[in-house]
């Protein structure tokens, strides 16, 4: 639960919620080239456990353009312990249990062998890497799934009446018009 910074021999140890404040404050600047984030899920969250990250996709890979949404859950072992990673968005990636979206420490070596000095923002930088690996670089994606919806009036529903739309994004059409679309679970 707390970090040791080295300080003129002695060991200074920086207990986690000031460890957290840091990767709080870091995550709230920006991050490197904007293609990596992360942040709080809700601010009235005093042990600050629940957060959310994204990540762009790297060039020149089966994952260019697509943004993705991650999950970050910081137990009261963290940074002791990693926390628990899952994608919100699908994806398909060695480390990545295809049915649940969650990061497996057997298969992310960062997971798997935790230091007290990595951080968030270093496991986001590191699954985007991971998306350039040989492995999975070209592995086929699922469609991008979002919900659409849309107020209605004078189209066959009352004023302030919404419709909503199941689709799938192409690579041609990556949006939906006139729509607010939010990514599916």
């Amino acid at each position: 639960m707390q970090q040791e910074m080295s300080l003129e021999g002695s060991k200074v140890i920086v207990p986690r919620s000031f460890r957290l404040l840091e990767e709080l404050e870091r995550g709230e600047k920006g991050i490197g080239d904007g293609t990596v984030s992360y942040g709080m899920d809700d601010a009235d969250d005093v042990y600050m456990q629940s957060w959310t990250g994204t990540i762009i996709g790297p060039s020149n890979t089966v994952h260019e353009g697509r943004i993705y949404q991650l999950k970050l859950f910081c137990g009261h072992e963290y940074p002791e312990e990693p926390p628990s990673v899952k994608f919100q968005s699908r994806i398909n990636m060695s480390c990545v249990n295809q049915e649940t979206g969650v990061v497996e420490p057997s298969l992310f070596p960062m997971l798997a062998d935790w230091q007290r000095e990595y951080t968030m923002e270093d496991i986001l930088t590191q699954l985007k890497k991971e998306m350039t690996s040989p492995q999975n670089r070209k592995l086929s994606q699922p469609p991008e799934v979002g919900l659409c919806s849309r107020k209605r009036g004078g189209e066959g529903g009352p004023e302030g009446t919404s419709a909503a739309v199941l689709y799938s994004v192409s690579r041609a059409s990556p949006r939906c018009d006139y729509y607010v679309y939010s990514y599916l679970n």
